[in-house]
């Protein structure tokens, strides 16, 4: 009883400092003090070749044995989840799926995406997640009902090789919402061992508001995936940047080619990389344990001065703080 009355004061304490709900609240002395092991979650982040004919059976097989791969080896290092990057099967490149033809971009023509194998190779990821125990989170174009065209989607797979649920790209580049894809509606997440993820993809790390927003939905990690097409030297400050502002955790995965300016890894709340994967042609991984602290007053304090905070402490009517021309 004792201890409960500790917890209870301490929750309160919390909940009047940050705004937060008392479940809110709960959840993060649940991760340090009534569940070990909560505190600290082994994940794994991968940076995969890049594949971008979904026509192409052998090239499908290959990338779907090279993610297994790497799923045998994030769980032989421990990892609790492995997160993938944007397209890992198949990005299914705009000038082959053109219906104008390789020379002119123009509307995809999925006819050519060969769905069968796409179904094979992820049912057996599928499979191979719930014999490893491994929580796995991979990119691949989710096809809809004709004569819709696809969502550029990120499945999120259990422990238990259970399809958890999918995030749909919203945020599309004007190639991909021209003649590609069908945007996504809604922002994901889901929790594995009392950490919450929130899931973004594509493009969507050029805009803040999609970090911003799972901020505000408690995520402790934003998984962000995207392809090696054309490196894109902002990512780096930005997967940094979205990190440090917002407090929490961020993976980032690509493809090897991306890897030549920006390398898969993980970024810690206060916007340093905790692993990183190395320039390479090859499939690697790399390992980090993501941390929560409920002591810290960086994520707390971020939301109380978003709320509100300042407008009772301006200053109306002194013509020193409302005139600018003044030194």
């Amino acid at each position: 009883m004792t201890r409960n009355a500790k917890l209870k004061r301490r929750v309160r304490s919390r909940c009047a400092k940050t705004g937060e709900s008392y479940t809110a609240a709960l959840r993060h002395f649940r991760h340090t003090h009534d569940t070990p092991g909560f505190h600290s979650f082994p994940m794994a982040v991968a940076q995969t070749r890049f594949f971008d004919d979904p026509s192409d059976l052998p090239a499908l097989r290959a990338s779907g044995a090279e993610m297994r791969d790497l799923m045998n080896k994030a769980r032989l290092e421990g990892a609790r989840l492995l997160h993938f990057p944007e397209g890992t099967l198949c990005s299914p490149n705009k000038r082959i799926m053109s219906s104008l033809g390789r020379r002119e971009i123009g509307p995809s023509d999925w006819s050519r995406c060969n769905w069968d194998a796409f179904r094979t190779e992820i049912e057996a990821i599928r499979a191979l997640a719930g014999q490893l125990k491994l929580w796995t989170v991979f990119g691949a174009a989710h096809r809809l009902s004709e004569p819709h065209r696809p969502h550029n989607s990120l499945y999120v797979i259990s422990d238990r090789g259970d399809l958890v649920t999918r995030y749909d790209e919203r945020l599309l580049s004007n190639t991909k919402i021209s003649f590609m894809y069908s945007p996504g509606k809604r922002p994901v997440t889901f929790e594995v061992d009392g950490f919450r993820f929130g899931c973004s993809l594509g493009m969507e790390l050029h805009y803040p508001e999609v970090f911003i927003d799972y901020e505000q939905r408690d995520v402790d990690c934003v998984l962000f995936s995207t392809t090696g097409e054309s490196p894109q030297t902002a990512f780096a400050a930005e997967a940094l940047g979205h990190a440090a502002s917002n407090s929490y955790w961020l993976s980032f995965s690509a493809h090897t080619p991306q890897s030549i300016v920006m390398p898969s890894g993980i970024a810690d709340p206060a916007g340093q990389w905790a692993a990183r994967c190395p320039h390479s042609e090859h499939a690697v991984l790399a390992m980090a344990h993501i941390t929560i602290d409920p002591d810290s007053p960086a994520k707390p304090w971020r939301r109380k001065a978003r709320s509100g905070l300042y407008a009772a402490f301006q200053i109306d009517g002194d013509p020193r703080s409302d005139e600018t021309s003044l030194f």
